[in-house]
């Protein structure tokens, strides 16, 4: 059993409490004072992000999609070769201090593209103040992963002459974040929580099969898995999953299906989904299914992640796990420190 007592007793730093104010913290973020910053004649937007900071990246991307807008995505030191005086760099790093991402600001600094940062402060404030690149602080929430409505509903206020994101589609994802909380949170650890019941399920690597618009929100749980109940798991895009990823099925594994479907999927993709769910029975394999909200591709994908997130802290809960520390990723960075300084603030 699950109470908030055992919650409170693996999750001592409260990350379970910072989730359940997500709505709140969403929508003080979006109604915060953040300066909006116009952008013209931007045809090309680079995000340049890691971990939870590179949540925020995919899930513009996502929303651009649907725009003549291109997107790309950077989550390493490299910028692409097409940057150039059409090109907004976004650099976001929670901490300020992420190695790639300052490479990525100093590299943009280069060339004569258009460049906004977004961080806590840390290195990358330094640098901004340095050479007079727009920058907009966000405090963080705990660690990066919970701040994530803190820093995509102010860089929807801050980026709003680029995103093609309305009042009303912020309204909705934000009374839809509310109605998933009243849903999932610690107050209600009973038989009707999907988190909690996705979370029960997870006994062995989740595999997550997601739609190509949804890939935000199958990263974001891939990495929360990973961070939150430290254990490994995958993704893979249905339709390209359906001409070679489905033939490991054949062999036995420690492999879960996880299902991540959109209320209006392309036809041919709710086609192969059924296709899917038929083979997994046939095989004699239990899938798990979880489906997004209705609305916009903000409402959905933030309303995903907050449901799929708050399963990997269940599910670090119900395996005695503090979700909170991630030494393994402290490890790694202390060791790049070590080896050489980045130089990005001189």
């Amino acid at each position: 059993m699950i109470d908030v007592s055992a919650i409170q007793k693996y999750d001592p730093s409260g990350m379970h409490k910072v989730y359940d104010q997500w709505p709140e913290i969403a929508k003080t973020a979006y109604n915060s004072e953040i300066d909006p910053i116009s952008f013209d004649g931007i045809d090309h937007v680079v995000f340049s992000g890691m971990g939870g900071s590179g949540t925020v990246g995919d899930l513009f991307t996502a929303v651009l999609s649907k725009t003549n807008l291109h997107a790309t995505i950077v989550k390493g030191y490299l910028l692409p070769k097409t940057v150039d005086k059409s090109t907004l760099v976004v650099c976001t790093s929670v901490s300020g201090n992420t190695a790639e991402t300052l490479a990525v600001a100093k590299s943009a600094k280069k060339t004569d593209c258009k460049m906004i940062c977004f961080s806590s402060g840390g290195k990358l404030e330094t640098f901004c103040k340095h050479n007079q690149t727009p920058f907009r602080r966000i405090d963080t929430l705990l660690n990066p992963r919970s701040s994530l409505p803190a820093y995509v509903y102010s860089m929807i206020r801050a980026l709003n002459s680029i995103l093609p994101i309305s009042f009303s589609d912020v309204s909705e994802s934000l009374q839809r974040l509310s109605e998933i909380r009243d849903k999932i949170d610690s107050i209600h650890t009973n038989s009707e929580n999907p988190s909690l019941n996705l979370a029960r399920q997870m006994n062995g690597i989740p595999l997550i099969y997601y739609p190509w618009g949804l890939q935000a929100a199958a990263i974001r749980f891939k990495n929360s898995i990973q961070e939150n109940m430290k254990n490994h798991a995958m993704t893979e895009d249905i339709i390209e999953a359906s001409h070679n990823g489905i033939v490991s099925w054949e062999g036995k594994s420690d492999i879960i299906p996880v299902i991540i479907r959109g209320q209006d999927d392309h036809s041919r993709t709710k086609q192969r989904w059924c296709v899917l769910k038929e083979f997994f029975a046939h095989k004699g394999i239990d899938c798990m299914e979880v489906n997004s909200v209705n609305g916009s591709i903000l409402s959905k994908i933030i309303c995903l992640i907050y449901e799929l997130d708050y399963a990997t802290i269940y599910g670090a809960v119900i395996r005695n796990i503090d979700p909170c520390p991630v030494s393994s990723i402290d490890f790694v960075k202390q060791k790049i420190a070590e080896l050489k300084d980045d130089g990005i603030t001189g």
